[in-house]
């Protein structure tokens, strides 16, 4: 059987998977895990020499997934990785298709349309969420997508640096000796860059969080 592991905060969901899984009686669940640093010391431990197949969330606690997948697919090209997710942006996906995923599916998919993807990832194909695969198209078709930190400057990214490590404004312009009213001027223009309406998403957006 294909060797498998996941990696999903949510218990409820990751108990769903594992069930799903085993019931499949095509795939061997080597290990779940909640967080992506636990599976870095999996497969740092050389306890991973098996495994095939990688099923990822992407909004983990601490490193996320599409870091996760970063990490590993150059020291495992030959593992596949699909990323099951509720996110359904462009910044997510074109991230984590970046970072190495050859999969992206969305967390309402029904269970026997999951197990179909993780068979077609299985045999070398990159399954997606149908709405997935319309974005994908359109976005080479259309040439749209840009990575959101190409729209910034380079103190505008300095500004969202340091903004994602909690500093405030005047904190921030101590940092960088410039006024408090310039860092807000920055930061109303990243957030329009990014079509941002608070931190928080400006952060998302950008990849910090």
């Amino acid at each position: 059987m294909t060797s498998i592991i996941i990696i999903e905060d949510d218990e409820k969901i990751r108990n769903y998977l594992t069930a799903l899984i085993a019931g499949s009686g095509e795939f061997d669940l080597a290990a779940s895990f909640s967080n992506a640093e636990d599976a870095i010391a999996f497969f740092s431990n050389g306890l991973a020499d098996s495994i095939e197949l990688v099923l990822t969330d992407i909004q983990l606690p601490g490193k996320t997934g599409i870091d996760f997948i970063a990490w590993l697919k150059p020291l495992r090209p030959e593992i596949q990785f699909m990323v099951l997710s509720v996110y359904d942006d462009a910044d997510n996906v074109f991230k984590a298709l970046k970072a190495g995923a050859s999969g992206y599916i969305l967390k309402n998919t029904p269970s026997a349309k999951l197990v179909e993807a993780l068979q077609d990832l299985k045999k070398g194909g990159s399954p997606m969420s149908s709405q997935i695969a319309r974005m994908v198209v359109s976005a080479f078709q259309l040439d749209v997508y840009i990575d959101p930190q190409e729209k910034l400057s380079l103190r505008e990214k300095e500004v969202l640096e340091w903004l994602s490590k909690g500093y405030s404004y005047k904190e921030i312009a101590e940092k960088l000796f410039i006024s408090i009213e310039t860092v807000r001027t920055h930061i109303r223009n990243i957030y329009d860059k990014l079509h941002a309406c608070n931190r928080k998403e400006a952060l998302r957006k950008a990849g910090f969080r």
